[in-house]
């Protein structure tokens, strides 16, 4: 059986890809297990420009603090080996985990500006990461702010990360644009190499007791991959760029159905938290069941198979759809 994808240009053993946060990825140990339980390749977790500038703004202070006093101050500077500033910790992992495993390692970038997306992912590729993966995530709250401002905002990033590495680059973006499947062509045309759909954007809670704004992470269900699904499907053959599903995704059917819509790799994280590392083994194993018993050779031989322009009746990833479930849902009276 035959598993093999291409993702971002490299060709990769199976469409198994964790993509997760800490602290699954920040163990060398932890990507080893993955390697040896089947993953094609491993997304790091996130490098967030916010916490290299307060790192620099730490040092700058410490490095500056008293040299007023007299002027023998600044040759107590202290030595840079006692502080851990900017990426110099990420970009030691990234070496790490290339040199423990043989699968790619994709890095995460988080950035709030231009140039920290373009420095950090300039010394990404200098530590030897197999890939970039941009993980955008901003909420605008600014009332003034159009949505092809937004939108332009995504684009100069691309271009500007595109600008100054030579390795594959792909955006992890939200669904939440009016014409996502615009924003999708645009992207690809700034020059991502691919699109990872979609990022789930951690909703905040109240606590009644404090009266506080918290954080609320939850994991996602096997519900969430609806989403995605339907945008692989309809993106899937019309650009021209990778398809990474993200988000509910359990279970090898669920692997199947998002291969079979178009995408490229299924990305792992809350089945992973969940089951641990040993739940890559599970899906890969089922995955080959499922595909012997179907008559299926190969991954290649299925994919896309259900997209929206391969199916027999596209209209079912659209609004047409959408009134057929609700005219078919049985009514709480029909049941009575």
């Amino acid at each position: 059986m035959d598993l093999s994808t291409n993702y971002l240009g490299l060709k990769l053993r199976s469409p198994l890809v964790p993509s997760a946060a800490a602290p699954l990825t920040d163990d060398i140990g932890n990507i080893k297990q993955m390697e040896d339980h089947g993953a094609s390749a491993v997304v790091l977790y996130s490098l967030f420009e916010e916490q290299l500038r307060q790192e620099r703004a730490e040092l700058h202070h410490h490095l500056t603090h008293g040299t007023e006093s007299f002027p023998e101050a600044l040759t107590y500077f202290p030595e840079p080996a006692e502080f851990n500033v900017g990426p110099e910790e990420y970009l030691k992992h990234i070496a790490q985990a290339k040199a423990a495993v043989n699968i790619p390692i994709i890095a995460s970038l988080n950035g709030s500006t231009l140039g920290g997306w373009t420095d950090y992912a300039k010394q990404i590729q200098q530590a030897g990461a197999d890939a970039l993966e941009l993980n955008i995530y901003s909420i605008p709250t600014d009332v003034e702010l159009t949505a092809a401002e937004v939108e332009n905002e995504y684009m100069e990033v691309v271009k500007s990360v595109k600008s100054v590495v030579t390795i594959p680059v792909a955006v992890k973006l939200s669904p939440f644009f009016t014409n996502f499947a615009h924003v999708a062509k645009r992207l690809v045309g700034a020059g991502a190499n691919g699109l990872v759909l979609f990022n789930r954007f951690y909703q905040p809670d109240i606590d009644l007791e404090t009266l506080e704004v918290t954080p609320n992470i939850l994991f996602s269900t096997p519900m969430a991959m609806r989403l995605p699904l339907r945008w692989v499907a309809i993106l899937h053959g019309r650009v021209p760029a990778s398809l990474a599903a993200t988000s509910g995704i359990h279970r090898a059917t669920d692997v199947i159905k998002m291969l079979m819509v178009g995408a490229d790799v299924t990305c792992l994280c809350s089945a992973i938290m969940r089951n641990g590392v040993k739940q890559i083994a599970v899906i890969e194993s089922e995955m080959k069941t499922w595909l012997e018993q179907h008559e299926y050779e190969s991954v290649q031989q299925l994919k896309g198979s259900l997209s929206h322009k391969n199916c027999e009746d596209p209209s079912a990833y659209e609004r047409a759809q959408y009134m057929r479930a609700i005219s078919s849902f049985p009514s709480a009276a029909a049941k009575v």
